[in-house]
């Protein structure tokens, strides 16, 4: 989970390098560093932390070059520190950025170490230059010599790019895994781990392939497949544009990208229906086709599209009467599952490059699914690339690392398929016009939801002093409530837990005292009388209930219990999108108060592109 930019040009290239590690450093802030040809020298300079106190160290020590590689890093192997960033050198001749895991690495570091090879870091990484170092020993030719080390490399590196001093026009470039993509300019070229980093210099990419081994110059790229042979890969037109959206009077991305959340419905529901439908068109080619087909669904997501896919579960088994699993994606990829005829294979993904889902995605490739569908924000990210229908959830960029609108967006895409899904199994008209009318209400909604912001803030006082949390939710608020944990603990670092209500007393009661806020949600619907029996068994034990209620819901008046009354009562499919918001604004202000770092949290990343 790290962010490469590269670039050969004719000019100074630093400034590229440094716009391209800013609009990276979602993917990993532990630290950044930066490798130029300078004078026919190999200059490097890397600092632990953010890329603004390698900005600062720059000041100091400016480097200037024609060709240069940068890096932001998500630790994997090695603590955070200066000695483990990248770039890692060899010699003082070979510069390698990495993003990945090289799962052989302690077995070619001892070869290495063998053969008279002293390391610097604790990294992985360092492998790959000395590697491409000792090659170099027996054969003159950069290429080879790459290629040699590439072919030693075990587990899915994702992507590499080296820099030899001897060759001061030409950078290497290759993958395994996760995306890598080449940006086309005018007498200089570009490499990224994302198309983010290099939209001020171009829009016109092309994306490596699986295997890919590219060699870069400033006037050519020739791209190489896994067998060594020449291949032309297709250039395209990015739509991204180049400025992320500034805060504006926000304090942090997060509060803005929360405060988005209904434009952002709004443009995933933007021309996707008609006269109280849904085309199938709207997933692509031969959707009617496929979708009229399917008898079960399978969904495959991790961390918080999880959490959508599990809402997702219980709104099609309702309302389409099919059978649908959710999996985790790192669990489905080593599981032997069986696949029921005429299954759907669904993955969810904000970026489309999480590693443990395009994994899975593959590996349902090989087994006898009927299609593959992937509900996605990134148009150019391999997810959608490789999948047979995609429905974009159009959420715009989204910086913080907490998904706030890229959640909500997918639950409002994913309602969208069951709602099509329905329909092919004989979903009576009038429902559907019903449940189309209740879904094209949704972003108003969460506009009134986001009217509690400021009591939400006064409640987050009553957390910001506690260590735990747990969170309660029944049928497809359960999810929900899971969510709002997570959400807790990502920004504020307060250990939250959610539960189906009912399993309160199967064990989590046990952690229920005065010290341990409760948060529950309260939907005036059918499972509202189970859920106030649970409320009663915390109340019970002393625990300090903190309810997000219908308004026409009746909860008493016993001390010890808060309730904050949600804006409106709403359907049953509006129910998860409405309770959302106010736990993300719980999570949001408790952090403020505690004065986390609430768009860049320790040890997470924006894009986990590793196992």
């Amino acid at each position: 989970m790290c962010g490469i930019v590269g670039a050969v040009s004719q000019r100074d290239v630093i400034p590229v390098l440094l716009k391209g590690l800013r609009r990276l450093e979602y993917r990993g802030y532990d630290s950044a560093g930066i490798a130029v040809i300078q004078n026919k020298k190999l200059e490097r300079l890397r600092r632990l932390g953010k890329v603004k106190g390698l900005e600062d160290a720059l000041i100091k020590n400016p480097l200037i070059g024609e060709i240069g590689i940068a890096h932001t890093r998500w630790a994997t192997h090695g603590t955070p520190s200066q000695s483990n960033a990248h770039p890692h050198v060899s010699g003082n001749e070979i510069a390698v950025v990495h993003n990945g895991i090289i799962e052989n690495h302690a077995e070619l570091r001892s070869k290495l170490e063998a053969s008279g090879f002293e390391f610097s870091s604790e990294t992985d990484s360092e492998v790959i230059a000395h590697r491409v170092f000792f090659h170099l020993s027996s054969t003159s030719d950069m290429q080879k010599a790459v290629t040699q080390t590439l072919q030693e490399l075990e587990g899915g590196y994702a992507s590499i790019v080296v820099m030899h001093v001897l060759e001061p026009n030409v950078l290497y470039i290759a993958r395994s895994g996760t995306p890598v993509v080449i940006g086309l300019g005018k007498g200089e070229n570009f490499v990224a781990s994302d198309v983010t980093a290099l939209l001020s210099e171009t829009n016109r990419f092309q994306f490596l392939e699986e295997g890919d081994l590219a060699v870069l110059r400033k006037d050519s790229v020739k791209i190489y497949d896994s067998q060594g042979v020449g291949v032309e890969r297709p250039i395209r037109e990015s739509e991204h544009t180049a400025d992320p959206a500034d805060r504006g009077s926000y304090k942090h991305y997060m509060a803005k990208e929360i405060h988005e959340q209904p434009a952002a419905l709004i443009s995933t529901l933007d021309n996707r229906i008609s006269n109280g439908s849904i085309s199938d068109e709207i997933f692509g080619d031969n959707a009617e086709e496929i979708l009229s087909k399917v008898e079960s669904i399978h969904i495959v997501a991790c961390g918080t599209s999880y959490h959508a896919g599990l809402v997702a579960r219980s709104q099609i088994e309702e309302l389409a009467r099919l059978p649908c699993t959710v999996d985790i994606a790192s669990e489905y990829r080593y599981r032997k599952p069986v696949v029921l005829q005429n299954t759907l294979f669904m993955a969810i993904s904000q970026s489309g490059e999480t590693a443990d889902t395009l994994a899975a995605l593959r590996a349902a490739k090989k087994l006898d699914y009927l299609a593959t569908l992937s509900i996605c924000n990134v148009s150019e990210s391999s997810l959608t690339r490789e999948s047979d229908l995609v429905l974009m959830t159009r959420a715009g960029q989204e910086i913080g690392v907490a998904s706030t609108k890229a959640f909500t967006t997918q639950l409002v895409a994913l309602l969208m398929l069951t709602i099509v899904v329905a329909r092919h199994q004989g979903l009576d008209p009038n429902k559907e016009h019903e449940l189309v009318t209740q879904l094209a209400e949704i972003p108003g909604l969460i506009e009134q939801s986001l009217l509690l912001d400021v009591a939400i803030a006064e409640l987050s006082k009553d957390f910001v002093n506690k260590q735990h949390a747990l969170f309660l939710g029944r049928g497809a608020l359960n999810p929900i409530a899971m969510e709002g944990a997570l959400k807790l603990k990502e920004i504020s670092y307060i250990h939250a837990e959610a539960y189906a209500a009912g399993e309160l007393k199967h064990g989590p009661l046990a952690l229920v005292d005065d010290n341990m806020p409760v948060v529950a949600i309260a939907p005036n619907n059918e499972l509202l009388e189970k859920l106030k029996s649970n409320l009663a068994e915390v109340r019970a034990r002393g625990g300090k209930l903190y309810v997000f209620a219908d308004p026409a819901v009746d909860l008493g008046d016993e001390q010890g219990l808060q309730i904050l009354r949600m804006p409106a009562h709403v359907h049953s499919i509006q129910e998860p999108l409405l309770y959302t918001v106010p736990l993300q604004l719980l999570a949001y202000h408790t952090a403020l108060l505690k004065g986390t770092d609430v768009d860049q949290p320790r040890n997470l990343a924006k894009s986990v592109t590793v196992e």
